[in-house]
């Protein structure tokens, strides 16, 4: 079996760790009724739809 013949410093440790565990920004589209930015399979805050369709009534609309 295979034996490490040096000690792997912390250095050495944390830049591969980093390279691993980077952090990806979330997928977003436009919506397809007014164009804002919205996380996918989310309603659109804006103005409400969901796949075309109208599910809830935006706040600045009441």
């Amino acid at each position: 079996m295979a034996v490490p013949r040096f000690k792997t410093s912390k250095a050495r440790t944390r830049r591969r760790q980093s390279i691993n565990m980077k952090l990806t920004a979330p997928t977003m589209i436009e919506c397809g009724s007014c164009g804002n930015k919205v996380l996918l399979h989310r309603v659109c805050p804006k103005c409400g739809f969901y796949r075309g369709k109208q599910v809830i009534v935006p706040d600045s609309k009441v």
